[in-house]
């Protein structure tokens, strides 16, 4: 993710939440020394399916948990499950030393239920559902459709819960700049921008993140991930026009007759004199209304710069080239059956995009600019998958390169294979992805073994942490790393029949929403307990902060960040809102050197973008298809 500016510290809040016809038992998230009693339960907020095994977690001290035993009770308060907490999986900080995993799997009957510890010790869990997989999951994908939907740019905008106004208008005729120039660490230009005199319409789209940038690095990150579960889960309600929203914006990136790909819409970090995105907080649609002149410091919030990938004919970052073509040819795929004249097009347009990657002497990849707000070190990936698509739309609508671009993408793989950068999936690195799809065409021995690895190790991590968690929480983006191993699981599966990590993706998918130390869902409206403050514009200066009226609903956000990584969470711009819906204090579930922080200032684990949330629905889609 790109560095944002920090936002404001922000008030606590105690959400209490009744138990039910069951009885009168409280759950609470703390405020400050008047929190919950010394052992919290942990839950999968979003549900689990039905056969799956079911994990959930009581944390809190050695001598409280030692005689405990659990209960599960339906909505009428009737147990229907009981048993007894199995052995430590380690301490997680000072003051819950113990954490114990609870075993659920035995329940499979469809409703709603919540946990209960009973014995030496009396807590009680949120609510959580059981259902089948595919209504499960399908109900969580949607969810994600709400997010792109409050994302999008433009005229032709979803007002929604946030009460979305078209915005940007002038982007339909935006003047195109030459390549701008930062100093290392991409906060500040170091040369004057230059306009080349040329005007582009790139309306449209959608918002990068908490902010209104528009990169073809994520978005078609994010476009590529939607039709992929699109292809595996077609019923999604607004599923397949969101998808043709992101991929319409990619089609506008795309100048087939000079050949140009533009990289971004917006000026990421000006200098002293000329603010960029991230020095004005507002709504969108105040940009239109803005009457910035030449030399006012608003100017380029005002009329938006566009910056192009690549000099007109001339070679494409491969990164980009590979990851524009795939969503082009997934585009092709599925139009094939149904508009054969109109996949050919996607199919050539695909074609040309690919075919002007620089594969020879690629520098410094471009992604965005400044380039460090999402730094790349890999690009064979993105060929495999450009290739690999280009091969299987090609296969449908029986062109002859079929079996070439096929040859092409086990030569990528295996230039993948031997880079010295392998990764697991994200906005980074989509071998999953190009792999999963490769292995359709035939069987490869190596390209399976890689999306092996990319679990394994997952799992490997998993096994020492107490939550059983399969990323690096003291870094950026656990969030969507975690969905990303929950999404490669499923394609995993699917491609080579092996359901050895099954278990493991529905407790990575049960991490991120909610079954983790802080027992907060990461994903805005999904269970109990989940983000009110996110570090989003329109969030925070639409909606509600009350935590009861319109929400961001199926952002995901990056999640817990490295203690350190938040030293700033308490500055703001001064148009901000101070948020009193969220913003709990939760410190006292802070452990492992990991922080969570829910205000909106704390960039570092509450701004959703759109990559995280392409992510997770995707891990929802193809879980729904092979749970």
């Amino acid at each position: 993710m790109s560095p944002r500016l920090p936002r404001p510290r922000v008030l606590a809040l105690a959400l209490v939440l009744c138990l039910g016809a069951g009885g009168a038992a409280w759950y609470a998230l703390p405020e400050h020394d008047n929190g919950p009693g010394p052992v919290a339960i942990r839950v999968d907020q979003g549900g689990y399916a039905g056969a799956e095994p079911k994990t959930a977690f009581a944390m809190g001290p050695r001598d409280k948990l030692a005689g405990a035993h659990f209960e599960v009770v339906d909505e009428a308060g009737r147990a229907v499950l009981d048993g007894a907490p199995g052995p430590s999986t380690g301490a997680w900080n000072r003051a819950y030393d113990t954490v114990r995993p609870l075993d659920l799997s035995a329940l499979s009957k469809p409703g709603t239920y919540r946990l209960r510890l009973t014995g030496s010790v009396d807590a009680v869990s949120p609510r959580f559902t059981v259902a089948p997989a595919g209504r499960l999951m399908q109900n969580l994908a949607a969810d994600n459709v709400r997010f792109f939907q409050a994302q999008r740019d433009g005229a032709d905008i979803v007002p929604g819960e946030l009460g979305r106004k078209p915005s940007h208008l002038a982007d339909r005729s935006a003047q195109v700049y030459a390549t701008p120039h930062y100093n290392d660490d991409g906060t500040r230009l170091t040369a004057p921008l230059r306009r080349t005199g040329q005007s582009v319409d790139v309306s449209g789209g959608w918002f990068d993140a908490g902010d209104y940038l528009k990169f073809t690095h994520t978005a078609s990150y994010a476009t590529d991930e939607l039709l992929l579960a699109q292809r595996a889960l077609p019923d999604t309600p607004g599923l397949a026009a969101e998808a043709r929203h992101g991929l319409s914006w990619l089609d506008k990136m795309w100048d087939g007759r000079t050949r140009t790909l533009y990289a971004q819409v917006g000026l990421g970090a000006g200098d002293k004199k000329l603010h960029g995105d991230h020095d004005v907080w507002r709504l969108p649609e105040a940009d239109d209304a803005r009457q910035a002149q030449d030399g006012d410091a608003d100017q380029l919030v005002a009329l938006r710069p566009v910056f192009r990938a690549n000099q007109p004919g001339a070679p494409i970052s491969p990164n980009l080239a590979g990851r524009v073509a795939a969503a082009f040819a997934l585009a092709a795929q599925i139009d094939a059956a149904r508009d054969p004249a109109g996949a050919r097009q996607w199919l050539d347009k695909a074609a040309a995009v690919y075919g002007q990657a620089d594969t020879h002497h690629p520098r410094r990849l471009v992604t965005t600019f400044p380039h460090a707000f999402y730094s790349e070190e890999s690009w064979q990936d993105d060929m495999e998958f450009g290739a690999v698509e280009l091969a299987l739309a090609a296969q449908q609508l029986r062109d002859g390169r079929a079996e070439q671009w096929h040859t092409q993408a086990g030569t990528w793989a295996r230039a993948y294979l031997s880079s010295g950068n392998p990764g697991t999936l994200d906005v980074s690195d989509v071998s999953a992805l190009a792999h999963a799809d490769l292995l359709r065409l035939g069987p490869s021995a190596a390209v399976a073994a890689d999306l092996r690895r990319q679990l394994a190790d997952g799992e490997r991590r998993a096994m020492k942490d107490p939550f059983r968690a399969g990323a690096v929480y003291t870094d950026f983006d656990a969030v969507p790393h975690t969905f990303g191993l929950v999404a490669t699981a499923a394609l995993y599966a699917k491609a080579t029949g092996d359901h050895h990590f099954d278990a493991f993706a529905a407790q990575q998918r049960g991490w991120a929403l909610g079954a983790n130390a802080w027992g907060t869902s990461f994903m805005i409206g999904t269970g109990e307990v989940f983000p009110h403050c996110p570090a989003h514009q329109v969030a925070n200066l639409a909606g509600s902060l009350t935590g009861r009226g319109a929400l961001l609903r199926g952002a995901v956000v990056n999640g817990p960040n490295g203690a350190k990584k938040l030293s700033g969470d308490d500055e703001t711009l001064e148009a901000t809102r101070a948020c009193a819906a969220g913003g709990a204090e939760w410190k006292r579930f802070d452990g492992k050197g990991a922080r969570y922080v829910d205000q909106v200032g704390a960039w570092q684990t509450v701004e959703p973008a759109d990559d995280f949330g392409s992510t997770a629905l995707l891990a929802f889609a193809l879980s729904g298809t092979t749970a």
